[in-house]
């Protein structure tokens, strides 16, 4: 059967499933909605947590970046593990004891104010706003490979499917659906590697293969890492293994913004009040880095297979003879090729074969090729490729079967839309919980609060649909904005609420709204009003930015608290008792 029969395959009978258990756990009241009742096994849990966390940035996008960056794609590597591992460590179990639905709940109790409630639900909104955009584009790529449409109409069939089940099922839906999410994406995720890394190593544990020798072929018994680094350099990029032209100022920045990011992204967060207490949100969290540390230790030699085995496929080959794999994805858009010196050879270099990303003029050129009309003439490079096709290309590239191939795309896809429906839940639970239940109308029903919920998700699946279709960025760029803004607002004033008694209302007000202003105005300048490189403060990237701005909100909330009346003596128990170990409870709605 062809690929194209075999993702329907794949694509059909996972998202069956995932709608089955989205009606089987309908839910009619809010708590199922928010937090699946408070009864999610800590194994389940951390299975739905780990889909939940790992998105399409971790799946598709995240190798490809290492791929293409090599030694400074680490970063996001880095960043994203030790982010998990300070968020269950340091916050999550606290958090869970405190018993809300969600972070802006905790906000407004622990800082005693319905400003502040309304200050993190915008910063909520909009770091989850921006995370999910990152999720449509993912899913947007897969369907435009797997199904053969344009990426936009493939953001819509994502749209579609996702409302239906995270509107159904709520934060119980949700949940079981991402334990079958991640069972699906690291069964895919797995196969190609174990099958790749025998292929081009003969050792079926991708990470030893990453550092094995190359058994056929033209660099036989050389180090894979060896060979990239010779082959990046004959190329006039720099060595695969050696750091790149980032400053260190920079990538300690981007990887510090990933981390505290992830520690302050609500829709994580949220996933430890889905636990029936304390230890169970402990236990969920240590076996989410578990099932999260299987794909995270692959990513790297992912990364160097499907390198290896692009440059080999197609550089210096002539395009009449370029494989299957490169016509299929020629059709996308996501992959281009010019032949500058008009001798039909497609030749990769380092440097950009564009202006921006390739623009067909709808005709061919002598060889058969896809003209692109917006051509820089004064590089060598006569290759585009999008960096987040990678990990889905590298099956055809390594010539696996086609079940294989369509295996990746339904992984793909449950990557994005298990991330999706977290992010869509915290901005209704937003919306409908801490806004109108919370400050506007108390006396709301049940039935009420749950439409609003649901048609919140639905206006929110507009908005990331739009910017999927208009992304800022590839995959893994719009997801680090996100996690620099959940840093810049989020981080600072859940740790100092839970460890700092003399935090108060007005300092967290302060922090909240400086971090989270600065990072998105030098985000937004950058990528949108034209800013340039030079200009950069201190160096440090839009994607590393919420660093400064984690840093501004850590001081801004500590020096207003200090000049600034101190909390009530309430709230200074209510923080001691937070960080007791003993006496936790099932969430409750107050």
């Amino acid at each position: 059967m062809s690929i194209l029969t075999w993702t329907y395959i794949m694509v059909g009978l996972t998202f069956g499933l995932y709608i089955f258990i989205a009606w089987a756990s309908r839910v009619k009241d809010t708590k199922g909605f928010y937090v699946a009742g408070g009864g999610v096994p800590p194994i389940a849990n951390g299975m739905a947590t780990a889909a939940d966390w790992m998105s399409a940035a971790s799946f598709i996008s995240m190798a490809g970046l290492i791929s293409f960056l090599g030694y400074t794609g680490s970063i996001y590597l880095m960043g994203w593990t030790g982010g998990y591992v300070l968020l269950a460590l340091l916050l999550a179990p606290y958090l869970r004891k405190f018993g809300k639905y969600t972070v802006p709940d905790f906000v407004g109790d622990r800082y005693y104010s319905n400003t502040a409630r309304v200050v993190a639900l915008i910063c909520a909104i909009f770091v989850s706003l921006t995370y999910v955009a990152g999720q449509m584009r993912g899913v947007g790529i897969v369907f435009s490979r797997f199904l053969e449409v344009d990426v936009n109409t493939g953001v819509i069939i994502g749209m579609a499917i996702v409302f239906l089940y995270a509107g159904l099922g709520g934060m119980k839906g949700i949940t079981w659906t991402q334990v079958a999410q991640y069972t699906v994406l690291i069964i895919a995720y797995l196969i190609p590697a174990v099958a790749i890394s025998m292929q081009i190593t003969g050792t079926p544990i991708p990470q030893i293969g990453f550092g094995s020798t190359i058994t056929t072929g033209q660099h036989a018994g050389k180090y894979l890492l060896d060979t990239l680094d010779m082959l990046n350099k004959d190329l006039g990029f720099s060595a695969y293994t050696q750091p790149g032209a980032k400053s260190m100022l920079d990538v300690f920045c981007i990887t510090l913004a990933l981390m505290v990011g992830t520690a302050g992204l609500p829709h994580v967060i949220i996933r430890f009040y889905t636990v029936p207490s304390v230890k169970g949100a402990r236990l969920s969290a240590g076996y989410a880095l578990l099932f999260i540390a299987i794909l995270y230790t692959t990513a790297p030699a992912v990364a160097s297979f499907a390198r290896y085995n692009m440059i080999d496929t197609i550089n210096n080959k002539a395009y009449t003879e370029a494989p299957a794999w490169f016509k299929n994805w020629e059709k996308t858009g996501l992959i281009a090729w010019v032949d500058k010196n008009n001798d039909g050879i497609i030749q990769y270099r380092a440097g950009k074969p564009f202006v921006g990303k390739p623009k067909f003029s709808g005709k061919t050129g002598p060889h058969g090729e896809r003209i692109v009309s917006n051509t820089l003439t004064d590089n060598p490079n006569e290759l585009y490729i999008d960096r987040d096709i990678m990990v889905l290309a590298n099956p055809e590239i390594a010539n696996l079967p086609a079940w294989v191939v369509a295996l990746v795309a339904a992984g793909g896809l449950a990557a994005a839309l298990s991330t999706a429906s977290g992010l869509l839940l915290v901005i209704a639970s937003s919306i409908s919980h801490d806004l109108y239940y919370r400050l506007i109308n108390r006396q709301a029903s049940e039935k009420q609060r749950l439409l609003l919920g649901r048609i919140m998700i639905g206006i929110a699946v507009g908005v990331a649909g739009y910017f999927g279709i208009n992304p800022p960025g590839f995959v893994a760029q719009v997801v680090a904005f996100a996690f620099g803004l959940a840093a810049s607002s989020f981080f600072p004033i859940i740790v100092l609420g839970i460890f700092s008694k003399r935090t108060n209302r007005e300092g967290a007000i302060a922090g909240m709204m400086t971090g989270i202003v600065f990072t998105a105005a030098y985000i937004i300048y950058f990528k949108f009003m034209g800013g340039t490189k030079d200009q950069w403060f201190l160096g440090i990237s839009p994607e590393g930015i919420g660093t400064i701005g984690m840093i501004l909100n850590f001081v801004v909330t500590l020096l207003v608290s200090s000049m600034t009346k101190e909390p009530p003596a309430e709230i200074q128990e209510l923080v001691d008792s937070i960080r007791t170990p003993r006496g936790a409870g099932a969430a409750v709605d107050h």
